[in-house]
């Protein structure tokens, strides 16, 4: 996960990325939530696209408080969003779908604490697939 120190000003398409490991939000979701309140982030909505992820349940208990969640067809499924302080704060993150090689999705979490981001997700991971991937020297042959 990585997340902007302006989060949830709204100067950017994106305020961080999450690259979760499956599409279990009863998984994922708990991981998610006590990492971003390490970082000073009190969720108290997370909402999510419906047809991206298996079904989660609309409340969810994290570190002892209730966090409402509420998935919705009409959401871009490469994007989930969070707020906290009473509704006053918003993020966006991008979500690097699970099944993104490591090296790409690392570069996508890397991309999106930057500003200038383009607006659409897909071009947000196919800059981050762009650079070629590094290539390892063939040790020699042992004789």
């Amino acid at each position: 996960m990585s997340l902007r120190d302006d989060a949830g000003d709204g100067s950017s398409p994106f305020d961080g990325a999450w690259f979760p490991r499956s599409r279990d939000l009863a998984v994922e979701l708990p991981e998610l939530i006590a990492e971003l309140e390490r970082r000073g982030v009190r969720v108290e909505r997370f909402t999510y696209a419906l047809d991206f992820w298996q079904p989660a349940p609309r409340k969810l208990v994290v570190a002892d408080r209730v966090v409402r969640t509420g998935g919705f067809r009409s959401m871009d499924p490469q994007v989930v969003c969070l707020t906290w302080a009473g509704g006053a704060r918003r993020a966006d993150l991008l979500v690097v779908p699970p099944e993104t090689d490591v090296l790409t999705g690392a570069r996508a979490l890397r991309l999106c604490t930057r500003r200038g981001l383009p607006r659409s997700p897909q071009m947000v991971l196919a800059a981050a697939r762009s650079t070629p991937l590094p290539q390892v020297p063939a040790m020699p042959r042992a004789v």
